[in-house]
């Protein structure tokens, strides 16, 4: 007889996931993160020349600081006070030179520390999706910025990965790729929540087709496995693969930048 977990549980179950395949590939996902390079360049671009009201920063889901280190090269100014980096894996926050040795892991899932009330800057890329409620937790990040205060994120939405789940139908297997966020859904939670938006662009990026063993070993050497879907078994696996498409393998990106209504009278 199979257990059937609560809500609570299937989410830890979920988060030790997550925490277990990228605390495995610490020392590989940089060597496979240049879809994740080239975003943080993209977002460090964008916050160049942001008016940043006095407040905290803080990079979320940081892993080893592609993103910090994209914006100290857009805003040298920030070197001296670089962004609390928070992340969930320690071994990616061992390779994060934003760390500091005495930074301790932080579950986004629990919404952002009392210290970060009041933000004049808080940036993300490719961690929202690895949320239990994406949008909500989009919305809380909103609320707690300061009047003036920026969010800059990226993470890829619905609409990826469109090679893998063809291949699962064809197959007539599950897709264990991980269930993504809709664009219009984030757009709408950070209005909602009182953000006005300067940038919502989507933004599609492939990887040349290589076969869906190569994408899954792709993915694995980017610590980026966990499911919310069992694994497949090995015949299943085999006519997932036999049925992979000759297609690229494609990431559909929501880069996202908003500002929470500065008081009146400011700039």
């Amino acid at each position: 007889m199979t257990a059937v977990l609560s809500a609570d549980e299937a989410s830890s179950a979920f988060s030790q996931r997550v925490l277990t395949g990228f605390g495995r590939q610490a020392a590989s996902y940089e060597p496979q993160a240049r879809l994740q390079q080239s975003v943080a360049w993209r977002l460090g671009r964008l916050c160049r020349d942001l008016p940043l009201p006095a407040g905290p920063s803080a990079d979320l889901g940081a892993g080893s600081g592609l993103l910090s280190r994209a914006l100290q090269v857009h805003r040298p100014e920030l070197a001296q006070a670089p962004p609390l980096q928070l992340d969930l894996c320690p071994e990616l926050l061992a390779r994060n030179p934003f760390a500091g040795p005495t930074a301790s892991p932080w579950d986004l899932n629990q919404g952002l520390p009392p210290a970060l009330s009041g933000a004049a800057l808080l940036l993300s890329s490719f961690a929202l999706q690895w949320l239990d409620d994406p949008a909500g937790q989009l919305a809380h990040w909103s609320g707690r910025l300061a009047p003036g205060g920026w969010l800059v994120l990226a993470l890829p939405v619905a609409g990826s990965f469109a090679a893998w789940q063809a291949a699962a139908s064809a197959a007539a297997v599950p897709c264990t790729a991980l269930p993504l966020p809709r664009a219009e859904a984030l757009l709408e939670a950070a209005t909602s929540a009182g953000l006005e938006l300067r940038h919502g662009q989507q933004l599609r990026f492939s990887r040349p087709h290589q076969g869906g063993l190569a994408t899954l070993r792709h993915l694995r050497l980017l610590g980026a496995t966990a499911s919310r879907q069992p694994p497949l078994a090995a015949g299943q696996l085999r006519r997932l693969l036999a049925h992979w498409p000759s297609a690229p393998l494609r990431w559909d990106v929501l880069l996202l930048l908003g500002r929470r209504p500065a008081a009146a009278g400011a700039p």
